[in-house]
């Protein structure tokens, strides 16, 4: 097959693996870029200026799901390999497990569940060095692109990309830019019609700080692991990274503007010192950072096809142009890498065809993103009526509750779980926690999951087994919590 010139807009996480492997199937990849990026040398040079406005996201807690690692290993072995040369840690099952069940028995198929902890930083420079050293690849930094290149037609081709100082042509467009992307205001200016979108409030503001052990004893838990707290009225977590690095946040709800001083390092540090379950990690941890803060967040999905018909054609989107969610369970990069395998492969079977491509990656967008978006959607939706009521019943926010803008969830049925129930008798069963697993590594589609009657069925024996549920976390002491907070008055 003869390869097809590709242009990517963005030079995050998704246009780089979009980048190699376009250019590993024989293709010809020019990849543009905005920001005036250049190598860091080293792991630490490359998280020391990793922030960056336009991409808040990058310096925020990440890991690398079941799923991603997978995919990561057989489709870009040699990415896997710089990542862990570069320091990125195995978080094995056993790792992973819950107090409550510490005697798993192993199993022959137990490294399909292991993730990979990193910053994303040093996953963004691993692939920035295959990028800058891929035949087939050319990476043009600093360039802003201004539109789409397109012929006429109802939809309209797209043939390029405008940018400020001239046009470059294309076979294939790939709008790799991210949450922020202006894809929408291009489209329009062809005359395409707008790209249809569904969108549900994940509601939550995040604040993250950057901190390495100090030494590997006395650790309150494992640092090769991850650990999330949903709280009464907000989130905490702890996650374990590359070199030695642990990243802590606090995410509370966007609009409990209360929690908008946890800029203030030592503000954030008096709050998550009021975490019962987490509070330790401060003692053997010292920090490397600001605090990062990140607001806007919104689980999305676009589709480039509406009602069959493509609303434009040459043109394809992967990673967050595709679908947002809420970061908590770190599917982003699993999406990002599912759509650019996707690309690749109807590119194969539709070289030169347009159209039957448009409609070919949107199918795969069906099969392998939008189930994780749904899931998302609705246990956000859950989530954020429960610490609302919490709010509101302690004077914290004024008004009724808005009611959530989600997919609504499945009617109440003994045939099917929730993810918060799969969650809740995971933590007693090894079965169960290996399913509870496989979810949220996406390695299975949630709704095939909840609906499976032998899940259901283990699920409602745990249940009448522990009629007392789940122990809640210990939650923070209300009046230390706002002592924590008025440090930043």
């Amino acid at each position: 097959m003869d390869g097809v010139d590709v242009v990517i807009v963005g030079a995050g996480a998704a246009g780089l693996m979009t980048a190699l492997l376009t250019a590993r199937a024989g293709h010809r990849v020019t990849v543009l870029e905005r920001e005036p990026l250049r190598p860091a040398a080293t792991v630490e040079e490359a998280a020391g200026r990793a922030f960056r406005p336009t991409a808040p996201q990058i310096v925020q807690p990440h890991v690398l799901l079941a799923r991603y690692r997978l995919l990561l290993r057989e489709h870009l072995p040699d990415v896997y390999a710089g990542l862990v040369g570069d320091g990125a840690v195995e978080s094995r099952l056993e790792a992973q497990l819950p107090p409550t069940l510490r005697d798993l028995a192993p199993e022959p198929a137990d490294d399909r569940y292991t993730m990979l902890l990193t910053r994303r930083s040093t996953l963004d420079r691993v692939l920035d060095a295959r990028v800058r050293a891929e035949p087939g690849i050319t990476l043009h930094t600093g360039a802003t692109v201004r539109g789409l290149r397109t012929e006429g037609g109802a939809p309209p081709r797209v043939t390029g990309v405008r940018l400020g100082d001239g046009e470059l042509a294309a076979d294939v467009v790939v709008d790799a830019s991210g949450r922020r992307s202006r894809i929408d205001a291009w489209l329009t200016a062809t005359g395409a019609r707008p790209r249809p979108v569904v969108v549900a409030d994940c509601g939550l503001a995040y604040y993250s700080r950057h901190y390495r052990l100090r030494g590997p004893d006395g650790l309150p838990g494992r640092a090769d692991n991850r650990t999330i707290l949903p709280l009464d009225e907000f989130v905490a977590g702890m996650w374990g990274a590359d070199n030695g690095t642990v990243v802590l946040g606090l995410c509370p709800l966007a609009e409990d503007h209360r929690f908008r001083v946890l800029r203030d390092p030592a503000v954030f540090t008096a709050v998550f010192d009021t975490v019962p379950g987490l509070r330790g990690w401060l003692d053997v941890l010292e920090p490397i950072s600001d605090v990062f803060p990140m607001g806007g967040l919104h689980n999305t999905l676009h589709r480039l096809v509406d009602h069959a018909r493509p609303v434009a054609l040459g043109i394809h989107a992967v990673g967050d142009g595709v679908c947002t969610t809420n970061p908590t369970l770190a599917r982003g990069l699993g999406v990002a890498l599912r759509t650019a395998l996707d690309l690749v492969e109807v590119l194969d079977a539709h070289p030169r065809d347009p159209f039957a491509r448009a409609l070919a990656h949107d199918a795969a967008i069906t099969e392998g993103v939008e189930p994780f978006y749904l899931d998302q959607a609705r246990t956000d939706a859950a989530r954020l009526a429960r610490v609302r009521g919490v709010l509101h019943e302690r004077g914290v926010l004024d008004g009724p509750p808005p009611a959530p803008a989600a997919p609504p969830p499945p009617a109440p049925s003994t045939g099917r779980v929730g993810f918060d129930e799969l969650s809740a008798a995971a933590l007693f069963d090894a079965a169960l926690f290996r399913t509870a697993t496989s979810v949220r590594g996406m390695l299975a589609r949630p709704e095939e999951v909840y609906t499976d009657p032998a899940v259901v069925a283990r699920v409602r024996a745990v249940q009448a087994a522990h009629r007392d549920g789940v122990p809640a976390p210990a939650q923070p002491d209300p009046d230390r919590l706002a002592t924590a907070l008025a440090c930043g008055a």
